[in-house]
């Protein structure tokens, strides 16, 4: 579905919305597992993507971030596709996606977060972001439903988009009361769509500000190769970690780091580093340096012969990457590093560098 890209609210603009635009989102505590007491629950998936409330009224729109900051100039297709939708106004509680070769790509989310108004434009044509709704905070008519228990706030959820009509990009996120259902979420989750599981008191009202939900992410394991290491920027020890994969073609890729490194470990265990200190550290993919999100000693980097092998804890890969920093649990010695392979986080390793002349 094409999505005209004209009609939407340039950022600053002042326009007296129903519910203040400062309203922030009901937030979510971090559990281990799906609650099952306490109930009743309302088990929902957590997608991954950026967080959003959207606001409209009349023919304005406004896309506000968790931080509160205005996301519209960033996605003006979605911000047409809702000024468009047959409702005086609203507020829905929801999730951007950009979905690319068969899941969500965060990276693309990413990459709209840019300065030049023609770039992001250029990819809203070309990827088109959708909207993931799952909670209706002010109805077409005016009335504020935050009071309300969740349960009716769904069904004048589900009663709006019915309304409003068949839209690509307008998303009702699934539901469940059943944990098995969380469950089977919970285990697809970590690969691309799916971040987790969230869980919701059904009587329980919209909590703004408060940790009033529950969230459940899948904890993986990996063997990683480390690579290398980045030292500390305050001294000379090591403060993180740089971990590798090997992809078919046996060159060595990397795909995250770890920092939780024991203070009374740092110095025993520069000095063991220090003395595999050898390039090329990486045959594959290898780290970047420095960029606007970082320093220039942060993005420096010590290679190393690729002889010792961890254990570390995720909990999402994208782009063949592990999205956030990740959880040392312990050294494997019993580990050979050629055993340390992409097929362990079940994703499609990437493809093998070319070559030229056999090089």
């Amino acid at each position: 579905m094409k999505i005209p890209l004209t009609g939407w609210l340039p950022i600053g603009a002042l326009v007296p919305f129903t519910l203040p635009l400062d309203t922030p989102p009901m937030e979510a505590a971090t559990a281990d597992t799906i609650p099952a007491e306490g109930g009743p629950w309302q088990y929902e998936p957590k997608w991954d993507g950026f967080r959003c409330l959207a606001f409209k009224e009349g023919s304005d729109l406004e896309l506000r971030a968790k931080s509160g900051k205005p996301l519209g100039r960033y996605f003006p297709e979605v911000v047409a596709m809702l000024a468009s939708l047959a409702a005086p106004r609203f507020v829905l509680d929801g999730e951007l996606v950009i979905e690319q070769h068969g899941s969500f790509s965060f990276d693309a989310l990413q990459m709209r977060l840019h300065p030049a108004d023609s770039r992001i434009r250029k990819l809203a044509r070309e990827t088109p972001a959708s909207f993931i709704v799952f909670d209706l905070l002010l109805a077409p008519n005016g009335a504020n439903l935050m009071s309300l228990p969740l349960q009716r706030r769904r069904a004048e959820l589900e009663a709006l988009i019915a309304r409003v009509g068949n839209c690509a990009h307008l998303v009702l996120s699934p539901v469940s009361r059943e944990r098995r259902d969380a469950e089977a979420w919970l285990a697809q989750s970590g690969g691309g769509a799916l971040d987790g599981v969230v869980a919701k008191q059904l009587e329980g009202p919209y909590a703004a500000g408060e940790r009033a939900m529950v969230k459940v992410k899948r904890r993986r394991t990996a063997d990683c190769v480390v690579g290398g290491f980045r030292y500390l920027a305050s001294r000379p020890q090591v403060g993180s970690l740089l971990l590798g994969l090997y992809d078919a073609a046996d060159r060595l890729n990397h795909v995250g780091f770890t920092a939780t490194i024991r203070e009374e470990d740092r110095a025993a265990l520069t000095r063991r580093l220090e003395a595999l200190i050898e390039p090329p550290g990486f045959t594959g993919d290898a780290p970047g340096g420095p960029s606007r999100w970082s320093t220039e000693r942060s993005g420096q980097w010590q290679p190393l012969r690729p002889e010792l092998v961890v254990e570390v804890r995720f909990d999402q890969v994208t782009g063949n990457r592990f999205r956030h920093g990740t959880t040392l649990l312990r050294w494997r010695l019993d580990k050979a590093p050629r055993q340390c392979r992409f097929d362990q986080l079940g994703i499609v390793e990437p493809k093998p560098v070319s070559t030229v002349d056999g090089a």
